[in-house]
């Protein structure tokens, strides 16, 4: 079994972190351009779907990689500031926009839930470890939904998924799928499309297409792909650069 198994995988592409990295930025650009400066076509934010799924799993997989949790976490903190105001401009027209915040500060409140959960499972007794986590999860969800950060609460749960179900394992995969539904079509899923096959009428929820960033995702398997340092900073500088861009690109188009 083991071996049909490798034999398999051998035959399946290897995405590396990098190439992730990579798609999830062109598909975040998708979903962009279709917010600023093409917004008739709807199928750009449909490939935008695909972004905050593979960017929560590469948020985890840094968490478990990363040499220094203190300077990942000022990292983001760093680039979470310095893209607000081009964030604020994009999203509400305006230098001060209280209303939402950027992606990055989902991704703190995240990992930082994901850090308090570690320190639980270290240092707290068996009895009191469930009850806390799940504590940290409710505490964690509750600041993205009334800190109105982008996703909202359902963004930080969806960090918390590849958190639980990280791994190669079968049930790994299960979870990911049932958990990526439950977040992406129940607490995500406002916007329908109607399709038409064979002469009958459908819709499908618009968000659930993230659930197609699992087959990237599923065909990396820890190889990091030539990261280096100028690419690192490169996908921090990406977000708040392409924003601005867009946004001023929006006064020329």
């Amino acid at each position: 079994m083991a071996d049909l198994k490798n034999k398999i995988y051998r035959k399946l592409p290897d995405i590396s972190a990098k190439t992730l990295h990579i798609l999830a930025m062109f598909f975040m650009l998708s979903d962009h351009m279709w917010a600023t400066i093409i917004p008739g076509q709807n199928w750009l934010t449909c490939v935008g779907r695909l972004a905050y799924p593979i960017f929560a799993f590469l948020a985890v997989e840094g968490y478990f990689h990363t040499h220094n949790f203190k300077k990942y976490m000022l990292r983001l903190l760093l680039f979470a500031v310095i893209s607000e105001i081009p964030f604020n401009l994009m999203y509400g027209a305006s230098v001060i926009y209280p209303y939402h915040q950027n992606v990055l500060w989902t991704f703190l409140i995240a990992l930082g839930g994901i850090w308090g959960i570690e320190q639980v499972k270290q240092r707290v007794k068996k009895w009191f470890v469930i009850p806390l986590i799940l504590l940290i999860v409710l505490v964690c969800a509750g600041l993205g939904t009334i800190g109105m950060t982008d996703y909202y609460g359902a963004g930080v749960l969806m960090v918390f998924l590849f958190y639980v179900f990280h791994g190669r394992a079968w049930w790994c995969f299960v979870g990911q799928v049932i958990a990526m539904y439950w977040v992406n079509v129940h607490l995500l899923g406002s916007m329908y499309y109607p399709i038409t096959l064979f002469g009958k009428e459908f819709s499908f929820v618009q968000q659930g297409l993230a659930l197609f960033a699992l087959v990237p995702i599923w065909l990396y398997r820890g190889r990091q792909g030539g990261h280096s340092k100028i690419f690192q900073y490169f996908c921090y500088a990406f977000y708040p650069v392409h924003i601005l861009i867009l946004y001023l690109l929006t006064y020329i188009v």
